[in-house]
């Protein structure tokens, strides 16, 4: 095993706890203790609330009971609301990825918005689930479990609201199942059908709590895995839980997103039994894999391409800036092939090299020249995918797509405040520059050609030099990775 130079070792730690660290961050966590740093990232700040991500409230919304007597131009207000709504709850959490005192909380969220991928163009829904994960990130697994499948977006979007004793509808239980815990392949079509009985009742008011509806629930004996009796919903989580299978599913899935797509089999049983022998806290796993040896091996260093988010949010961590309209940061979402609040399907972003095609590289390496220049935004986004089937819900997401489409060719605003950037190598010698700055922001310089930066920098103050090597370092290939 080949263990890298302890200064790599905390980028390292960085960016897969985070969204990277500035050059005095990394360079203070060079004299530290592992477990001093991994406790500090982990536990984050002293204050032990979590800053909520609300951009509305409950009484800022209309009647939902009264909607079917709206006219025609209420709902469409209503419609521009949620809209609107869910534009400002992308920016909202975007900001708080950036600015952030807990990153790894954030990271660990993001992580579980593709785990619970969901759809809802109620912005409200969308708010509340994201309340569950932020709040259950780092908890406890079956609770994190149980909030979201309570929560009103995803019994919307998995249709768990028509799941009645006398249809019973399987899309819920099998989802809860194949992405949620077990994984495809450990579990039957019949445990299935039975999960789906214990699941009927489940469903959410007007207001958008949760109820249990016992008229509409199915209290005959159900078979599941091996086991029987009167199950109802909370059984059916609590027996997937323990199964060892749900821990060894999850424990996989937080590897490939935090250390590795390739898996590896030792590692991966010793982290799912300390899991599941824990209760499935997730906080005691992901301090397992960052205080591990192995977890800073160099094959595993600089070997993870940069999801669109974490691109975007390491950018905004490095240099401080804003924009004129924030909402901008939705089309380098889309361009780039990943919109907050927008999975593609129930599986959620595949991740990897699926990140990768050959327009979005190109504008992947654009990126911070057109940001930290003011570049015209001259790349067409893709367009959303509608989810078929509800009328509001696929009229919601055209208008989404419109938006991206209007922002074509305008020039991105950016208000950058250097001046932090630009002090943080106050201490390095000139001639050192290039080789610091390029090591601060890449897990791999071999790569790098010195000589090619120097040539096409602005040499003219030492400020310039240093903004220009930055966004040059910040356009190459060795940048797309962490």
């Amino acid at each position: 095993m080949a263990v890298v130079a302890q200064k790599i070792q905390m980028q390292h730690l960085a960016w897969r706890a985070g969204f990277g660290e500035t050059f005095p961050t990394i360079s203070d966590w060079e004299n530290k203790r592992r477990k001093d740093i991994v406790n500090k990232v982990l536990i984050g700040p002293k204050r032990a609330e979590i800053e909520s991500v609300n951009v509305i409230n409950v009484t800022d919304l209309p009647d939902y009971k009264k909607m079917k007597g709206m006219t025609p131009d209420e709902k469409k207000n209503v419609q521009q609301m949620n809209n609107q709504g869910i534009k400002d709850l992308n920016v909202a959490w975007l900001n708080m990825m950036i600015k952030s005192e807990h990153p790894l909380r954030e990271k660990m969220s993001l992580f579980w918005h593709g785990h619970f991928a969901c759809r809802t163009q109620d912005v409200l829904y969308n708010q509340q689930l994201l309340t569950v994960i932020r709040e259950n990130a780092l908890g406890n697994f079956g609770d994190l479990l149980s909030g979201v499948s309570k929560s009103t977006a995803m019994l919307q979007f998995l249709n768990n609201q028509q799941n009645r004793k006398q249809h019973p509808n399987e899309n819920f239980a099998r989802e809860v199942m194949e992405l949620f815990t077990l994984g495809r392949g450990n579990y039957s079509e019949d445990d299935v059908k039975e999960a789906a009985r214990a699941f009927t009742g489940w469903g959410f008011d007007d207001d958008g709590n949760f109820i249990f509806r016992d008229k509409q629930h199915d209290d005959g004996v159900k078979s599941l895995l091996g086991k029987q009796g009167s199950f109802n919903g909370d059984d059916v989580l609590k027996i997937l839980l323990d199964q060892k299978q749900t821990a060894k599913f999850i424990t996989t899935k937080i590897y490939k997103y935090f250390v590795d797509d390739t898996p590896d089999e030792g590692h991966i049983t010793m982290l799912a039994d300390r899991f599941y022998d824990s209760g499935y806290d997730i906080k005691a796993l992901m301090k397992e894999i960052f205080m591990s040896d192995w977890f800073y091996d160099s094959k595993y260093v600089g070997n993870h391409i940069k999801s669109p988010v974490e691109l975007l949010v390491g950018i905004r961590k490095a240099i401080p800036m804003a924009f004129e309209q924030e909402e901008v940061m939705l089309v380098f979402q889309r361009v780039l092939g990943q919109v907050l609040f927008y999975p593609p399907n129930v599986a959620g972003w595949p991740g990897g090299r699926n990140w990768i095609d050959s327009s979005s590289l190109m504008f992947r390496l654009r990126v911070p020249q057109v940001i930290l220049y003011s570049q015209t935004l001259n790349v067409m986004p893709k367009e959303i995918t509608p989810e078929m089937g509800e009328g509001a819900s696929y009229k919601m997401t055209l208008q989404i797509n419109d938006f991206l489409k209007r922002q074509y060719a305008k020039k991105v605003n950016a208000r950058i405040d250097w001046t932090p950037y630009l002090r943080g190598y106050d201490p390095v010698p000139r001639e050192n520059l290039a080789n610091e700055i390029a090591g601060a922001l890449l897990q791999n310089t071999n790569n790098i050609d010195k000589k090619l930066l120097e040539k096409y920098a602005d040499s003219t103050t030492r400020d310039s030099y240093i903004q220009t090597v930055t966004i040059d370092v910040m356009s190459t290939p060795e940048y797309q990775l962490c």
